[in-house]
């Protein structure tokens, strides 16, 4: 497809990097030539410089043989306006990064009377991922298909626990829970497992399991499962508003620490259930006087990569509540990997994720299409969700009469409201769900998983 893409910031820049790499033609666009120069030498992609909401730009950089605009410039009249342009003049698709809490709640307007195809809110996407991990406490990842009903969710196997030394094929009868492992990272490599992979204390593996049979499995696998009633949030902004909004609703106990007083008459005014503490989440004594450590989560969302870091370092040292760290440059991400800061949160890359289910679904609207697409193990593994169209070739066919690629398992199906953890005897049905994991990168259609 040919792509342009508004906008060259952290956002901009990693889908830039992305659907390069996935075999699209990208034109990156951007007022700031440093910046575009930038990013189309380390993404080999072509750049404009130039203002996205100037038609004759637009126009220039190809929009009349463009199948998609993305504009992800930090101005969300910016990105509505370019859209517009985009829509009127090259008559293609087009996504628009929308922050504000208030064009948010108008959206579906918005985007009827824009013509957009989808809009992304960053900020949002991150706090509903941090809703599911808090969710399920124990989890490293958590993401979820089918409409929320089936989770595939990410932990690690403790000292003692049942998988310890199993074989996968003893699995069933030895917990009696309906889940499949479906993903295994050990030592820093990242295994499709058979029936006759054997698993490890110390393992990081990806679970498949419907939502009523988490806390059991949990259970049954020796690792605790921990109710979150009590949450802190360090940092007022865009984000920490949404989270603490979902949070509020799902009837937990909120407290955000921000150091802008007038924020924090904002905040007390949009959020008047939770607690707005005027200060520094960074002060150890404030911390310890808002009780840090009676907490069940702390969510480190401040401005600062480093203030959080220090923050979800010191919650980690000092409290047994879950963590979780915004971290905005990506040299940090790799960096902090391996500290004990809780899960990672990062803004540019569940957009990039979202934008790129998006994407897949485009190229095969037809026949079986992406529903759902996550990158897991550092990116390394793709969860997709295809819905199985009349075309597919597979419709109808056993698990077991199926030549699937290599590092590739259908780990799911998801039929009239059914959850189906499949065996070799289960079929594809038109209208089915379907959940696969796969080492496979950029695969647009159920049928792809077949060896040619």
């Amino acid at each position: 497809m040919n792509i342009i893409i508004a906008g060259c910031g952290k956002v901009g820049q990693t889908l830039a990097e992305q659907l390069s790499n996935e075999g699209h033609q990208i034109t990156v666009m951007d007022m700031n030539q440093d910046t575009v120069q930038t990013v189309s030498a380390d993404c080999d992609v072509i750049g404009y410089i130039g203002d996205c909401t100037s038609f004759r730009a637009q126009y220039e950089a190809g929009i009349r043989e463009t199948d998609l605009l993305i504009a992800v410039t930090d101005a969300d009249e910016k990105n509505m306006l370019a859209c517009l342009i985009a829509r009127k003049t090259g008559h293609c698709q087009t996504i628009a990064r929308v922050r504000s809490p208030q064009y948010s709640d108008e959206i579906g307007f918005l985007k009827e009377e824009l013509g957009l195809s989808m809009s992304i809110n960053p900020e949002s996407a991150a706090a509903h991922e941090m809703v599911r991990l808090i969710q399920v406490p124990s989890a490293l990842e958590v993401d979820t298909f089918a409409k929320g009903r089936v989770n595939l969710i990410k932990l690690v196997i403790p000292e003692g626990s049942v998988l310890s030394g199993l074989r996968l094929r003893d699995y069933y009868p030895k917990v009696k829970e309906s889940a499949l492992i479906c993903v295994v990272e050990r030592g820093g490599e990242v295994v499709i497992p058979d029936g006759n992979f054997i698993l490890q204390a110390g393992d990081r593996i990806s679970v498949t399991l419907p939502l009523f049979s988490v806390n059991a499995f949990l259970n049954k696998v020796g690792i605790k499962a921990k109710r979150i009633k009590n949450v802190m949030i360090a940092g007022g902004g865009t984000i920490s508003y949404y989270l603490a909004d979902n949070l509020l609703k799902a009837g937990l106990n909120v407290k955000i620490i921000e150091k802008d007083e007038e924020r924090c008459r904002t905040l007390t005014e949009k959020l008047p259930k939770a607690m707005i503490i005027n200060g520094d989440a960074t002060d150890r004594s404030l911390l310890f006087e808002e009780s840090v450590t009676d907490m069940d989560a702390v969510c480190s969302l401040m401005h600062s990569d480093e203030a959080n870091i220090l923050l979800s370092l010191f919650a980690s040292k000092n409290t047994d509540a879950k963590v979780m760290t915004r971290v905005h440059r990506k040299s940090y991400e790799d960096m902090v990997s391996e500290m004990p800061v809780g899960n990672i949160i990062s803004t540019k890359k569940i957009t990039a994720e979202y934008i790129a289910r998006y994407i897949r679904s485009m190229q095969n609207s037809v026949g079986s299409a992406v529903e759902t697409l996550y990158r897991m193990m550092d990116g390394r593994v793709e969860g997709l969700e295809f819905s199985v169209g009349s075309s597919s070739i597979l419709a109808g066919t056993a698990l077991k009469n199926m030549t699937i690629i290599p590092n590739t398992l259908i780990c799911c199906i998801y039929r009239n409201r059914k959850v189906i953890i499949p065996g070799g005897n289960d079929t594809i049905e038109v209208g089915d769900s379907v959940i696969v994991v796969t080492t496979k990168k950029g695969l647009n259609d159920i049928d792809d998983i077949l060896m040619p």
